[in-house]
């Protein structure tokens, strides 16, 4: 058993880190694979291990194989920041403590249960884009197709759960990552490094994630002395006020919130407005 999760943790993790192509959501081997030295396929001696795919595109992992997901998603992430499949991975295998308590709180919330048993996405496919954009300037819809536009991201870029071993959670983890730009557009953050590092405190203290707090501390070398300076004084105590101050940003049902004004939601949430800085 050992020597086929080191094997399977090794074929997981070099796939990702040469950022191959990601997996078409089989987490077990084919027939067509080698077979093992009692006969049987590798297919079926998994099985008997008790690996089972729990949602599409799952792939089922032990302590070990996380542990060396982990640590390989975290070097990747650290020396580019921008390696968002690798941000994707860290979060996945080390959020085995943050996930269940975002989780309760959202099943302890009349917003966020509404959330959980209605599963809401928020693609391309999903918005209206063209009401978004007629609608009045400072509501949370137009300001979200603002951002995207000025910062030329799209909500479809955000990678869909592979390693968590929970199909709710999964889905708690992908809600996190759609509503990741929810929240440049009420912080007012832009995506460029200061802007990410920001928002990664905020989200480190309101979510517990350990990829968002190795983000939020080590984000900030790639900074220059005057962004530093910036970021030590005026930002990041306002970021950790606003996070201890603000109730549970995965308790907001955006899509339901497109007209409400940002400062309305924002005073809702207990975000304090964001310092007159240029970020």
């Amino acid at each position: 058993m050992r020597r086929l999760l080191l094997l399977r943790a090794a074929r997981a993790g070099v796939l990702l880190l040469r950022g191959g192509p990601a997996s078409p959501g089989k987490a077990r081997p084919s027939h067509s694979e080698p077979r093992g030295r009692d006969g049987r396929g590798g297919e079926e001696e998994e099985e008997e291990e008790g690996w089972q795919q729990l949602y599409p595109g799952h792939i089922p992992t032990s302590p070990l194989q996380k542990a060396l997901l982990a640590a390989g998603s975290a070097v990747m992430a650290l020396y580019d920041p921008y390696r968002h499949d690798m941000v994707a991975v860290l979060g996945e295998t080390t959020g085995c403590l943050a996930l269940p308590n975002l989780r309760d709180k959202m099943k302890n919330h009349p917003e966020g249960y509404h959330i959980l048993q209605e599963r809401p996405r928020i693609r391309l496919s999903t918005l209206d884009m063209a009401r978004l954009q007629g609608l009045p300037d400072g509501s949370l819809g137009r300001e979200y197709v603002r951002f995207l536009e000025d910062n030329k991201v799209s909500p479809d870029t955000r990678m869909p759960p592979k390693f968590v071993d929970d199909e709710e959670l999964a889905y708690v983890i992908q809600r996190y990552r759609e509503v990741h730009d929810l929240m440049h557009t009420l912080l007012g953050m832009p995506t460029n490094m200061l802007g990410e590092v920001v928002v990664k405190w905020f989200e480190a203290v309101q979510t517990g994630l350990p990829m968002c707090v190795l983000g939020a501390a080590f984000g900030p070398v790639r900074l220059s002395t005057r962004k530093l300076q910036v970021l030590a004084t005026e930002l990041v105590p306002w970021a950790i006020r606003s996070g201890l101050n603000a109730s549970c940003v995965l308790n907001v049902y955006y899509e339901q919130r497109w007209e409400q004004p940002v400062e309305s939601l924002r005073e809702e949430l207990g975000i304090f407005p964001p310092p007159a800085v240029r970020v």
